[in-house]
Order: structure tokens, then C-alpha cells, then sequence
């Protein structure tokens, strides 16, 4: 069967987790990078088309947000009172899934507000493509770490002391590091070899310093996966 290009792969991706767990009234976080932008304007078609009433929207970065402003949905806080701190949905990406159903996130740079939206969230929705499930985490793509400005050496020395190979993340079209949303920088960190990803992430936030690690852990997610051919797997 034919291939479909990667990125009609993640608009297929994005199209189906918005239409299979979005509903009126939902208050739902909405993630960061190109398969989530693609829910992001499946939602805002669904409303116009009458479809969906009573959305609101949670963003988790800047990005995020620009993405909804440009097709007009509005984006509130979490501590707005029409939010409340909770909510019922998040659509977002992965950068890897294991096959215990453990991922990375934070290719974006937004691991940290994604973590706390999920944390938020009644569901979770992951939108993948195929090839973003590995065996294990963290031995191609890079776990991100995110880190105060002030620790981002004595944090470099203890992850690679762990054997690690630790790059700090530049940001595109600047001089020096990647700065995110909450004014820290990023360590991206590939381990070697397999990790017991569970106890390192709760090890990893122990240091001094780090304020965030991408790895996800210790919450359940539904994956919309879909094929190169372009068919989803559903949860």
C-alpha cells in the first residue's frame, strides 16, 4: 500500500484525535508542534460548522496559543474560573513512545507546561505517527531537561556523571541557548542505553536545578497512532 507523506500523516493524526475525543463544553489543553496544530484546526472547524458549543481552550506555550488565535479560538489560563485548574481533554504529541506506553515530550520545548496541563487532565490524548515507537526511550531522540539559567552547568555535570551525553538546545535564528516560555534553558540528553525511565525521572527532578524533565511516566495515555499508509490505530 502506498505511503503518505509525514506531514499528511499528522494532519490525518491530529483530524482523528479531535473528531474521536472532543465534545461541547469540554475544557481542553491543547499541545505544542505540528501534528497538535492540526487538532487545533480541526476543533476550530468543527465550531464554525455549528458541530461544537462551549469550548475552552488552555494553551501550553506561545506557540500553542498563536496557533489558536490564528483561527480564532480564544485561549484562557488554567486559574481562569472557566477552567478552574482542571481539564477534561488534552490533545498533544510525543516525540517517543515505549512499549510499555511511557513517552518523551518537550521536542518542542514546552515540557513543562504540557506536564502540568496532563497532570490537569481526565484524558489524554497522544497523537503519533508510527515511527515515533521505540523500544526504549531516550537512545535517539533526546530527553529534554529543563533548567534554570543559573544551574545549567552543576545540572550538565551531574547528568553526565549519570553517562549521558548532554547538549544545551540553541534557539533558531539567535546566539546562544534556547530560552522557553518560563525563561529556562534545555538540556537535551541521550542516555546510550536502556534506562529504567520511571526511576529516572523521579531521580532526574532531584537535582538542584532542574525544573523539569520530559519524560512521562506515571500517567495513562490513549494513542491515536497512525500507519504509512495513512489508517489510525485507535485506542
Amino acid at each position: 500500500m502506498e505511503q503518505v507523506k509525514a506531514q499528511d500523516l499528522k494532519r490525518i493524526a491530529g483530524i482523528a484525535a479531535a473528531d474521536a475525543t472532543v465534545e461541547s463544553g469540554m475544557r481542553i489543553g491543547m499541545g505544542t508542534g505540528s501534528t497538535a496544530r492540526f487538532a487545533i484546526h480541526r476543533i476550530a472547524e468543527r465550531i464554525a460548522a455549528g458541530e461544537l458549543t462551549g469550548i475552552a481552550v488552555v494553551a501550553s506555550s506561545s506557540q500553542a496559543a498563536e496557533e489558536c488565535y490564528a483561527v480564532g479560538l480564544s485561549v484562557l489560563a488554567l486559574e481562569d474560573p472557566r477552567i478552574g485548574g482542571e481539564l477534561d481533554l488534552v490533545i498533544d504529541g510525543a516525540d517517543e513512545v515505549d512499549t510499555a506506553g511511557r513517552v518523551t515530550k518537550g521536542g518542542g520545548a514546552a515540557l513543562l507546561r504540557e506536564k502540568v496541563m496532563a497532570y490537569a487532565a481526565s484524558q489524554v490524548a497522544i497523537v503519533v505517527t508510527r515511527d515515533k515507537h521505540v523500544p526504549d526511550l531516550g537512545l535517539t531522540f533526546p530527553v529534554p531537561v529543563e533548567v534554570v539559567p543559573f544551574a545549567a552547568y552543576t545540572v550538565r555535570v551531574a547528568l553526565e556523571r549519570y553517562g549521558f551525553s548532554v547538549t544545551t538546545r540553541t534557539g533558531s535564528g539567535k546566539m546562544g541557548p534556547l530560552v522557553t516560555d518560563n525563561g529556562n534553558v534545555i538540556l537535551d540528553v541521550v542516555f546510550g542505553e536502556p534506562q529504567d525511565v520511571a526511576l529516572l525521572e523521579s531521580e532526574l527532578v532531584e537535582i538542584p536545578g532542574v525544573v523539569e524533565v520530559g519524560l512521562f511516566t506515571r500517567r495513562t495515555f490513549d494513542f491515536f497512532t497512525v500507519e504509512p499508509d495513512g489508517s489510525v490505530a485507535l485506542p
